[in-house]
């Protein structure tokens, strides 16, 4: 394989103007390796449908539905080893992990029914915010061996494409023509660290003592600065102007 492909990537897609151009930009990489499947989500919860936290990606026909009917996402030995996982892993990996789980079964008739659909190995890489999983790449369909040095690239590939496409779903909610503000008060950029961190404002509030409505008001600033729209547009936003790392 030619690793060129995967740092071409991570040079262009800084420059991508729409959401589209990163899609495209992402499938030209996947297939070149020979990857038939992939999507990048944000990283579900046990009670919601992980087919609306899509930002983007190619499933087999009837996949999703089938994942969705069987409650696959409670037992996924791929999406609940993320959870510990610090980089990229092989799917085969997570399965191997899970062999003494008493849910094995179930893992392995999903698994089964994967084959079925084509999916018979693949990759996925977590991406974390500064002290939690947010989401995830995947890239799937026949067995393709990849170097450790790919591994590595592609991880860099899931979060960069990642980030980019969450800021390029919520931008288009914005004016997009009002200026962004980055300049921050400490406690502005105290309140977004903590955010950034995954806490909530009740959290944030006893850790700087101050109350719910104080923080809220905080971030309702830097949510007018940053022109977001929500609470996890600034997160994007933020790590994409480098406010937090």
């Amino acid at each position: 394989m030619n690793i060129n492909q995967l740092l071409h990537f991570l040079v262009i897609v800084d420059e991508c103007r729409t959401a589209a151009e990163v899609i495209t930009a992402l499938e030209k990489l996947v297939r070149s390796y020979g990857f038939d499947y992939y999507g990048v989500v944000r990283q579900p919860k046990p009670d919601e449908n992980p087919m609306e936290l899509v930002l983007t990606g190619v499933w087999p026909e009837g996949w999703p539905q089938l994942y969705i009917a069987k409650k696959y996402v409670l037992i996924d030995p791929t999406i609940r080893y993320l959870g510990q996982a610090q980089a990229g892993f092989r799917w085969r990996e997570a399965l191997h992990a899970f062999r003494a789980d008493p849910h094995r079964k179930r893992m392995e008739r999903m698994l089964a029914d994967s084959v079925r659909f084509g999916l018979v190995d693949g990759y996925i890489f977590p991406v974390h915010g500064r002290t939690g999983l947010l989401g995830n790449m995947t890239v799937g369909g026949r067995p393709i061996d990849l170097s450790p040095t790919e591994v590595t690239l592609f991880d860099a590939v899931a979060k960069k494409a990642y980030w980019r496409l969450l800021e390029f779903k919520f931008a288009g909610e914005i004016e997009p023509a009002k200026p962004i503000d980055t300049r921050m008060t400490r406690r502005e950029m105290e309140v977004l660290n903590y955010l950034a961190d995954g806490l909530t404002s009740n959290e944030i509030s006893k850790i700087l003592k101050i109350s719910n409505h104080t923080v809220d008001w905080y971030m309702n600033g830097i949510q007018d600065k940053l022109n977001a729209k929500n609470r996890q547009h600034v997160v994007a936003l933020s790590f994409r102007l480098g406010l937090v790392t």
